[in-house]
């Protein structure tokens, strides 16, 4: 009990700080803003035409500024807020940050009332695990966001190379093609393609604005795509046939993968079974015959069992994921 009174005092403490905060450095935050804008523009006019522009972006953080200036200074949490515009997570990363914060206190909490029963070393250690599962089921979620959204837009990216080829065998300009790709496509290409099309209508050159899509989108067609476009504004050719022949490669490398995804079917089957078999026996035989599994939980010997099967399980499942993920 004293320990979850000093975890309540510990975080109104720092919510109340959070607050003083924000509300010192909330009349300042529009100035600052104001500030960074002007800087950016001197330092655009004071630029040689040779080096790179760029447009202003809303790259806050946090809303809240004090805690948005100290965010900044941390590379990592800069690396966790391109991950959730990469995953379409309309939130920012001190916002992702706080709920780490809380669902990692909550996991921690139910794990700590659940192991009451156990000895103090052990229900410490099980409140430890939890608070830390707690505190990366938000980060779980947003790259497994990110991964759906890479795979969507992999599947739709050859459809949007068609229709830029199509717009451009109309006559169409190369840059009204992106808008038509950003209007009929489907998302996530869509939006991806919007921003691109944004980027050099408000004066971004358009190989700066390529170069930017690979950094939103860092998969392999893409990288293809941005290569061509770019080597043929700079030595010329038939900008339709290299964009046919880029989404016939992307198709056909798709059907490849959809081969070796059959071929390797069956390992991954077997790490499922052998992932989820422990699991199973584990609950029903304490289901069936508690007397017989509970020296696993009870006895120090079955606490070592259970925390080298978890590890042998670990490195057995990233074993078998190396072995069927072939990369095409």
């Amino acid at each position: 009990m004293p320990i979850l009174i000093a975890i309540a005092v510990f975080f109104l403490v720092a919510l109340l700080v959070f607050m003083l905060g924000w509300s010192l450095d909330q009349r300042s935050a529009k100035a600052r803003l104001l500030r960074e804008r002007l800087e950016t523009v001197e330092k655009t006019a004071e630029r040689k035409p040779s080096e790179e522009l760029a447009l202003v972006r809303d790259e806050m953080l946090s809303k809240f500024p004090a805690l948005d200036n100290l965010l900044r200074r941390s590379e990592r949490i800069s690396d966790l807020q391109t991950l959730l515009s990469q995953a379409g997570v309309r939130m920012r990363a001190g916002n992702v940050l706080g709920l780490c914060a809380v669902s990692g206190a909550v996991l921690g909490f139910v794990a700590f009332v659940v192991s009451g029963p156990l000895s103090g070393n052990e229900s410490l250690l099980f409140t430890v695990v939890g608070v830390i599962l707690g505190a990366l089921m938000p980060y779980s979620f947003a790259s497994y966001r990110r991964s759906k959204r890479f795979q969507k837009f992999e599947e739709l990216f050859p459809e949007a190379i068609d229709t830029l080829a199509r717009a451009v065998r109309a006559g169409h300009a190369f840059t009204t093609a992106l808008e038509l790709i950003a209007n009929e496509v489907g998302e996530p290409v869509s939006s991806e393609f919007r921003k691109l099309f944004e980027e050099q209508k408000f004066g971004l050159p358009v190989r700066d604005a390529l170069l930017n899509l690979t950094e939103r989108v860092p998969l392999v067609d893409v990288k293809f795509f941005v290569t061509a476009v770019m080597l043929q504004r700079e030595t010329g050719g038939n900008l339709a046939e290299i964009l046919d022949n880029l989404s016939y490669m992307i198709r056909e490398r798709f059907k490849i993968m959809r081969q070796v995804r059959v071929h390797t079917a069956q390992g991954r089957l077997t790490m499922m079974l052998l992932m989820g078999l422990p699991p199973i026996i584990v609950i029903s035989m304490q289901i069936l015959n508690p007397s017989f599994i509970q020296p696993l939980f009870s006895d120090p010997i079955g606490h070592i069992l259970i925390v080298a099967g978890i590890t042998l399980q670990t490195i057995g499942y990233f074993i078998i994921r190396k072995v069927i993920q072939i990369q095409v």
